[in-house]
């Protein structure tokens, strides 16, 4: 995923138009098309990141389209937008493979924020899928790793007991194997002075989980 494009699908011109148009004067890549036909053979020849498609339209419709689409590219953000809002819908489209719904008509930041945090959701899901996956989900669920990879975040270098301190853990055997695990995930390191510190891989995984926790949260 070397540049994140979005494909905006809609047979409706004006509002397809005004749709990229949004995207690109906020800084991102995209472009339109009229058909989930057209779609198919333009995603055939350059694979987006997100895709934008409107539920209903002549021929096949968003919701035909979403399972396809997952099926050969499973790792693809789709954002659907309607006409009609309601909670079926909305159900219908997160079971045929949408990670997102928008009805008309949308205000401006209500489709900003939505493509931007699946964005970011897909740099969080690449970021993991670089380590082994399980390892490192179960190294993040832990509540003192996540806290040892904020401190060190925040003070770049420190001794183990200054971690313990920062912690408030009496136990030191437990921050050890808490340093041990995220060492064996290479996300901390030790220098010569025996400092901990963040490798470049625990720097991006934890500006990942704090733009992801500051997503959901909007």
């Amino acid at each position: 995923m070397k540049d994140e494009t979005i494909l905006v699908i809609d047979d409706d011109r004006d509002l397809r138009e005004s749709i990229v148009e949004i995207l690109e004067d906020n800084g991102l890549t995209a472009t339109g098309c009229g058909s989930a036909e057209e779609a198919i053979e333009k995603i055939k020849i350059s694979v987006p990141s997100l895709v934008i498609v409107d539920n209903m339209m002549p021929g096949m419709g968003g919701l035909a389209l979403m399972p396809l689409l997952k099926n050969d590219y499973p790792w693809l953000k789709i954002i659907m937008i309607t006409a009609f809002s309601t909670v079926d819908n909305a159900v219908a489209a997160m079971k045929g493979g949408a990670d997102d719904y928008l009805s008309k008509p949308f205000k401006r930041n209500e489709l900003l924020v939505a493509v931007r945090q699946n964005l970011e959701e897909l740099r969080f899901e690449k970021q993991l899928s670089e380590h082994d996956m399980d390892s490192t989900l179960v190294c993040l669920s832990n509540g003192i790793r996540r806290q040892i990879l904020a401190i060190l975040a925040k003070n770049r270098k420190m001794r183990f007991m200054d971690i313990t301190r920062n912690l408030e853990i009496s136990d030191h055997t437990k921050v050890n194997f808490h340093l041990k695990n995220l060492k064996a995930n290479s996300f901390v390191t030790q220098d010569s002075e025996k400092n901990y510190m963040l490798t470049s891989q625990g720097k991006k995984i934890i500006d990942r989980l704090h733009l992801f926790l500051q997503n959901l949260s909007k």
